[in-house]
């Protein structure tokens, strides 16, 4: 199981390079699942790995103009501090046996895990379905992430901020991402659209650099409760960026749409046997 664990390590890397997402919904099942960590320090590892791969994925969208600075700090900032404050207070806090329903024990464990499946579910429909609004997504994949192919970027507009709203969706991401331990970028990226009024391409750019400062910040208020070990998440970590820039190589070959959407469908199945596994076989 610990060589599947690697393997998907690779896998996680490749769907960021191939789709621009979704990497980082895998990961905490795969440390669970096939490497036989606790679900509270696999949600700490997630945050390690995640940041770590999103921010070199962000850095090609930067080398060409695809990064919005000042709209990632302005969503970012209550990011950042609501996962910190998630990571360093509120999830210690959380006692390891909640409650009891019938012969099911929920512990923090067990729900921290059915708050990740019911994350992975509403990921996986925003994958599956296409966009009807324009510039749809779908469309638009390849482009980008074939950043290596593309022409010299125009100029984009200023984005126009709704700062209640970022402020808002800064929060609720932030603290969803401290909670489980994922980007949460299928909930970025449709409020820069929204909220900051940015097209899909810098969007998703600015995602990436979103989820790399944030889930970084996020670790480090792991560093103070749980002894890390290094030497298995910096592995982890480089397999999975080899597998960025795989994956990225590919996407100038492979049509990223019809990707997206069978990957929406596994996460979901994931998503449902995650759900069923905690509840009838934990």
């Amino acid at each position: 199981m610990e060589i599947l664990g690697y393997v998907a390590a690779l896998v996680i890397g490749l769907s960021l390079g191939l789709i621009g997402g979704g990497g980082s919904i895998l990961t905490v099942p795969v440390l669970v699942y096939l490497l036989g960590l606790s679900p509270v320090i696999s949600t700490a590892y997630s945050l390690f790995i995640v940041g770590l791969t999103s921010l070199v994925g962000s850095y090609n969208f930067y080398k060409k103009g695809l990064v919005s600075l000042k709209t990632a700090a302005v969503f970012g900032l209550p990011s950042i501090i609501a996962v910190y404050i998630t990571r360093r207070y509120i999830v210690p806090a959380i006692p390891e046996n909640l409650f009891t329903v019938g012969d099911l024990a929920v512990t923090k464990g067990v729900l921290l895990m059915l708050l990740f499946a019911a994350l992975m579910v509403f990921a996986s429909i925003s994958m599956i379905k296409k966009k009807k609004t324009s510039p749809p997504l779908d469309e638009n994949a390849d482009k980008e992430i074939d950043l290596k192919h593309t022409s010299p970027v125009e100029p984009h507009p200023a984005p126009k901020f709704n700062y209640v709203g970022i402020l808002a969706e800064g929060l609720v991401v932030g603290t969803l991402t401290g909670l489980v331990g994922a980007g949460g970028g299928f909930l970025i990226i449709p409020a820069l659209v929204l909220f900051s009024k940015l097209d899909m391409k810098m969007a998703v750019g600015t995602s990436l650099l979103i989820i790399a400062v944030k889930s970084l910040f996020g670790f480090i208020g792991d560093i103070y409760n749980y002894d890390i070990d290094w030497m298995f998440l910096g592995i982890f970590s480089a397999i999975s960026i080899v597998g960025i820039f795989i994956g990225t190589y590919l996407s100038t070959k492979i049509h990223a749409d019809k990707l997206k959407a069978s990957f929406g469908w596994f996460v979901l199945v994931m998503g449902i046997y995650i759900i069923i596994k905690e509840i009838f076989f934990a």
